[in-house]
């Protein structure tokens, strides 16, 4: 994976490998929205794995939006964490 490829409904705006990627959504959305990953050392000597979703609405509309669908991020996102963190410490203990 490289910047600019396609992934999905999103285009890779950054990678650093090992540390970070950030990807912008190219689904039609009312206003703009990343997703960004990362992973730190957590200075115990292991790792931090954080995600965040960054919206930027368009109008009344992208506020509705996002309101309504801030619900279902939670129950998305953790299965997302909890599948990520899985397959790295697979890849770990390996």
């Amino acid at each position: 994976m490289n910047t600019g490829d396609a992934l999905d409904f999103w285009r890779v705006e950054s990678i650093d490998r090992g540390r970070s990627l950030r990807l912008r959504a190219e689904m039609k959305l009312p206003g703009r929205a990343w997703l960004e990953l990362t992973v730190d050392d957590s200075g115990d000597g292991g790792s931090r794995y954080r995600q965040r979703a960054v919206f930027f609405p368009s109008g009344l509309g992208g506020r509705l939006y996002w309101a309504a669908i801030l619900p279902f991020h939670g129950v998305i996102f953790s299965g997302m964490v909890n599948r990520i963190v899985a397959a790295a410490e697979a890849v770990e203990s390996e």
